[in-house]
C-alpha cells in the first residue's frame, strides 16, 4: 500500500503577465515572487539547507574549482570519481538534452577531435557546471580537455574574457565510466540568460560509440586537434546539428525557484522549426518564465514513446525507462510538461490507447513520488500524415478523451485544441503545419507556447512514498 508523506512539496506560485487562465493554487495575484528557499519554508525548513548548501558551495570553490578536501561527505559520488549530486538544490538546470542513442558511424567515439557544442540558456547565474554521459558506450570515455565560454556572435567564436577551463575533481582529464555520467566542479560565470554558451570537449583517444542527440535543431561545430580554449572559432570548420555527450548546465542563481521540465518526442524536440533560432514551444515557454528566474529544460527526444525502447535508432529509450534520469535526475526540477504518446500510435503500432494511458499514468506516479507536479499535453492530430488511418486516430481520440478527463495528470494543456483545423479536427491547421501533417512551424509552436496557462504550474501535490 503506497503511504502518503504528510508533507506537500513542489509546484510554482506564478504570475502570467498575459492573464491567461485561472489560478490554481499558490500566491494571490500581486503577491512577491518567491525564492525557491521561500517556497520551500513550510516543508521541514528546506530553505535553511538550500542556505547551508550554497554556503558550502562557495567554502569549497576557489577560483572557480572546487576543493575535495572540503565537506567531503557532501559530494555524493554515484557514476564516476568526479559526479555531484545533480539534485543538489543549490543548484538550477538552465539547459538540458536527453542522450537519444549511439551515433551511427562512430563506433569508437571522436578521437583526436574537438567538440564544440553549442547550448541555449533559459536563466542565467553567476556559477556554471556542466553533465557529461557515456550512457551509450561499453567503454569509457577520456576527456582530455574541456571548457566552457560564453558564445561571441552566431559562429564557434567565445566572448573574450569567458572562456573558463573545465575540471573534474580538480583534475583537468576525467575517464566517464561506461554507460555513466560525470559532472563538472563548478566554475565562476556570468551566464547570460537567453543566451549561447559553448561547452568544448577534445576526446585524445578511442573509445566507444558517442553519446548523442541528433536533431538539435541547433548548430555545433568539430574540429581536429586540441583547440578547447580556442576564443577564434577559425579551427571549427565542420557544422554539425547534433548535441555529442554534453547532456545538462546547471547555474547558481538566488533568485530561481526552480526549472521546468518538458518531456515529448520530435513536436517537443522543435522538429519543423528553423533551425539555429530557438522556436520550439519550449523557448516560448521559457521566455514567458525568464522574468520570474524559472530555468525551462528541453528533455525530448524525436522519435520516441511512452512504451517501446527505440534507442538503436537514435529516438532514445522508452520514456517510461527514461524518466527518472531525464527529468528527476534534472537540477531544482520542480513541474513537468509531458506531451508524449503519439509515436507510440504511429511507429510502435500501438492500438489499445489504456496501454498508452496507463503509461502516462505511471509517469505521473514517477513525479508524485518526488513531489513534482505534472502538465499533460494532448496529442496533436496528424491527418495529413502518412501514418493516419481511422484506427490511428481513433486511438489518439481516445488517449486524448482520457487526458481530458482530468485521471492521468494534474493539470492539462491542450494542444490538440490550439493546432487542429476547425474544419477538419483530424489536421494541423495549414498555418501551423511545417508541411508534412504531424509537426508545427514557427508559427505552431508559438501558438503552443502561448497557448500555455503559467497557472497549471503552480500548486503543489503530496510527495508520495
Amino acid at each position: 500500500m503506497a503511504l502518503v508523506c504528510a508533507a506537500i512539496i513542489g509546484g510554482f506560485a506564478l504570475l502570467d503577465g498575459s492573464g491567461i487562465g485561472t489560478r490554481t493554487g499558490g500566491l494571490a495575484f500581486g503577491e512577491p515572487w518567491p525564492s525557491r528557499a521561500q517556497d520551500r519554508a513550510e516543508d521541514h525548513d528546506q530553505d535553511s539547507a538550500r542556505e547551508r548548501a550554497q554556503d558550502r558551495a562557495r567554502d569549497r570553490t576557489r577560483d572557480g574549482v572546487q576543493d575535495p578536501t572540503r565537506d567531503r561527505a557532501n559530494d555524493r559520488t554515484r557514476i564516476g570519481t568526479a559526479e555531484q549530486s545533480a539534485s543538489d538544490s543549490a543548484w538550477t538546470a538552465t539547459w538540458a538534452a536527453a542522450p537519444a542513442g549511439p551515433e551511427p558511424g562512430a563506433p569508437f567515439g571522436r578521437p583526436g577531435r574537438t567538440i564544440r557544442n553549442v547550448v541555449h540558456t533559459s536563466i542565467g547565474g553567476t556559477s556554471v557546471r556542466v553533465t557529461l554521459s557515456n550512457l551509450y558506450s561499453s567503454a569509457g570515455l577520456l576527456i582530455g580537455h574541456a571548457s566552457v565560454a560564453v558564445r561571441d556572435g552566431e559562429g564557434a567564436a567565445a566572448v573574450p574574457g569567458t572562456m573558463r577551463r573545465l575540471t573534474f575533481a580538480r583534475q583537468p582529464a576525467v575517464t566517464v565510466p561506461p554507460h555513466g555520467q560525470i559532472i563538472s566542479d563548478p566554475v565562476e560565470l556570468p551566464v547570460p540568460y537567453d543566451g549561447d554558451l559553448l561547452v568544448t570537449l577534445h576526446t585524445p583517444a578511442p573509445g566507444g560509440p558517442v553519446t548523442y542527440h541528433p536533431m538539435a535543431f541547433q548548430t555545433s561545430y568539430l574540429a581536429r586537434g586540441d583547440r578547447t580554449e580556442d576564443l577564434d572559432g577559425d579551427a571549427y570548420t565542420e557544422p554539425t546539428g547534433s548535441w555529442r555527450y554534453v547532456t545538462a548546465v546547471d547555474v547558481l542563481n538566488r533568485e530561481s525557484p526552480g526549472t521546468v521540465v518538458t518531456f515529448g518526442d520530435s513536436i517537443t524536440d522543435g522538429d519543423g522549426s528553423r533551425p539555429d533560432t530557438n522556436r520550439r514551444w519550449p523557448d516560448t515557454l521559457a521566455a514567458r518564465l525568464r522574468d520570474q528566474h524559472i530555468g525551462v529544460v528541453n528533455a525530448a527526444i524525436s522519435g520516441n514513446q511512452v512504451l517501446g525502447d527505440q534507442s538503436w535508432r537514435g529516438c532514445g529509450e522508452s520514456g517510461l525507462a527514461r524518466f527518472r534520469r531525464d527529468v528527476l535526475g534534472r537540477a531544482g526540477v520542480r513541474a513537468v510538461v509531458i506531451d508524449l504518446g503519439v509515436n507510440d500510435i504511429l511507429r510502435g503500432g500501438e492500438r489499445d490507447p489504456a496501454r498508452i494511458t496507463a503509461g502516462l499514468r505511471d509517469l505521473t506516479r514517477q513525479a508524485h513520488a518526488r513531489g513534482i507536479r505534472v502538465v499533460g499535453a494532448t496529442l496533436l492530430p496528424f491527418g495529413a500524415h502518412g501514418g493516419y488511418d481511422d484506427a490511428t486516430e481513433a486511438v489518439r481520440e481516445q488517449v486524448n478523451e482520457e487526458i481530458r478527463s482530468g485521471g492521468i495528470f494534474d493539470e492539462v494543456v491542450d494542444f490538440d485544441q490550439v493546432l487542429s483545423d476547425p474544419y477538419a479536427p483530424d489536421r494541423i491547421r495549414p498555418v501551423y503545419d511545417s508541411g508534412d501533417g504531424l509537426h508545427p512551424s514557427d508559427a505552431g509552436y508559438l501558438a503552443m507556447g502561448r497557448h500555455f496557462d503559467l497557472t497549471s504550474l503552480e500548486g503543489k501535490v503530496p510527495a508520495e512514498l
